[in-house]
């Protein structure tokens, strides 16, 4: 009977380990945050944003992307970082067209690690927005996940591509509509 009590006392460390793992992401929740303004207005920014099927042809970080931008949708989305590449299936959780994309995705099993990401498109000026993507994770394995959470590069890398697209259909359509002299 000795023998039972190191199982016993083996469970008991790796459960309060995991409890004080999720309680420590539950208090400190790391998260990414990152910014670019962008010479275009809010529609315009939305319609890029939410055309998934699109992604493969200007966005260097979500190299893939497919479904609908409506809340419940589940999209399959493939990330490249770096050498690395990712397919992920997250839940849309908000739809607000010209404002906000929120959803929300987790690696294996519920509570491993969770991840809630957004964009917001807030309006400065007319014709004019400020474009914010981040996330925010929690779960048991986030304090141990690492570089396997260091996307601030790709969100950087999106966000420059995502304004450069914007800003250029904007200019096109400035242009064309133009009158000519």
């Amino acid at each position: 009977m000795k023998f039972a009590k190191y199982p016993l006392i083996a469970l008991g460390v790796v459960l309060l380990a995991g409890i004080g793992s999720y309680a420590w992401t539950a208090i400190t929740k790391p998260s990414i945050h990152t910014s670019v303004d962008i010479n275009a207005g809010p529609d315009a920014v939305w319609e890029i944003l939410t055309d998934f099927d699109a992604y493969g042809e200007w966005n260097p970080f979500i190299i893939h992307s497919s479904g609908a931008a409506e809340v419940g949708a589940q999209l399959h989305n493939t990330l490249s970082n770096g050498d690395t590449e990712m397919e992920f299936a997250p839940t849309i959780v908000v739809a607000d067209p010209g404002s906000e994309l929120r959803w929300i995705g987790q690696f294996l099993l519920p509570g491993i690690i969770k991840g809630e990401h957004y964009f917001l498109i807030e309006e400065t000026s007319p014709g004019r927005v400020r474009f914010i993507q981040g996330e925010d994770f929690r779960g048991a394995l986030v304090p141990f996940a690492g570089s396997a959470l260091d996307v601030e590069d790709g969100f950087d890398a999106m966000n420059q591509a995502l304004k450069k697209k914007a800003e250029e259909e904007s200019d096109a359509r400035v242009a064309g509509a133009a009158p000519t002299p």
